[in-house]
């Protein structure tokens, strides 16, 4: 079936999807085309009671994705559409956040644990030493970890919560740019220790080679970087597992949307770097998943035109020398900040 419409465009069918994050909710709103039509976002506050702790309000969690559905429904209204025009609703959200509630009146016990918190590390430290403890990575392929994967944004909300450098997550691109490079600076964002491919768990968040020189800017360009040599020393891991070399590596989310970080991204990986027009794939794929199910898709075919145009590609632009020379200096700087809470 192609795209659904009944008497025009008055009547075509659309898809939300809830994209409820680890530091914002959003709502979308995909046309039968994979395009978005309307969209709301709201940041919410982070909570880290001790060192390793991170905790969400539950309330707050709920009222940002209202909010966020009803500033996108509107918006959706205004361009002529009904809200009886958006025939299903996907979510994608945090998954191992974990909240505890009251079924008898609907209230949190207690504030959301988020999946990065680290306070089962010494839980996890006892499975450690039991016999057969390596029996989980055989099987599935993880090591015993708190959680073994790393988020790029809680390094930027740390620099707006924190520090104050900037109002919002959104202009920390900007400020980057202000300086020509990091002045010197390495900054590794363990706030919580280091996930994949590191499994430094007492390793914390410390800054290298700051100078009376040092500049906000520098700092701001210090922590995107620091996302770019993560995923560069994950896509090493995965090409030394599988044995196969990687080609061009394709990109989604708010971050992708910095051509600086996009930049920064292909020179240090070597690789084109591919940022689809959309970038909110995560959202889609969700909207995807409902739109099958009440049928405005019925296969795969009907989908193979989305998201394809307009995408950009951003190519190496330094030598693999001086690539090789940054990434020596980020992971030099990875081995110095082990052993804090030890």
């Amino acid at each position: 079936m192609s795209p659904a419409s009944v008497n025009g465009t008055s009547n075509l069918s659309y898809i939300g999807a809830i994209d409820q994050g680890t530091t914002s909710s959003r709502f979308l709103i995909f046309s039968p085309s994979g395009d978005v039509v309307a969209t709301h976002q709201l940041e919410f506050k982070q909570f880290y009671p001790q060192p390793g702790w991170h905790e969400h309000d539950p309330e707050e969690i709920v009222s940002s994705v209202e909010k966020c559905i009803d500033g996108a429904v509107a918006d959706f209204e205004t361009q002529g559409h009904t809200r009886d025009q958006i025939k299903a609703v996907g979510i994608t959200n945090q998954r191992e956040t974990t909240v505890v509630w009251d079924r008898t009146t609907g209230k949190a016990l207690h504030n959301a644990i988020v999946w990065t918190d680290t306070r089962s590390k010494d839980l996890v430290r006892r499975l450690k030493r039991r016999l057969g403890a390596g029996e989980l990575t055989g099987r599935c392929g993880l090591p015993l970890s708190t959680y073994p994967i790393a988020v790029a944004g809680s390094s930027v909300k740390f620099l707006v919560d924190n520090f104050g450098f900037i109002e919002s997550s959104a202009k920390l691109s900007a400020l980057a740019e202000t300086v020509e490079d990091n002045g010197g600076c390495t900054f590794v964002t363990a706030f919580s220790g280091l996930f994949a491919p590191y499994w430094i768990d007492d390793a914390r968040g410390t800054i290298f080679g700051i100078t009376s020189y040092t500049q906000r800017g520098h700092v701001a360009r210090a922590t995107l970087e620091a996302t770019c040599f993560q995923t560069k020393a994950i896509l090493d891991a995965m090409e030394k597992d599988s044995g196969a070399a990687l080609t061009e590596l394709a990109v989604d989310g708010g971050m992708c949307n910095s051509d600086l970080i996009m930049q920064t991204q292909s020179d240090i990986i070597g690789i084109p770097v591919n940022r689809p027009a959309m970038r909110e794939t995560t959202a889609l794929g969700a909207a995807i998943a409902a739109g099958f199910a009440v049928g405005v898709w019925e296969s795969f075919d009907d989908l193979k035109e989305v998201n394809k145009a307009g995408n950009t590609i951003f190519k190496p632009q330094i030598k693999a020398e001086e690539a090789a020379k940054r990434f020596g200096r980020w992971e030099k700087a990875v081995e110095m900040c082990r052993g804090w809470t030890s």
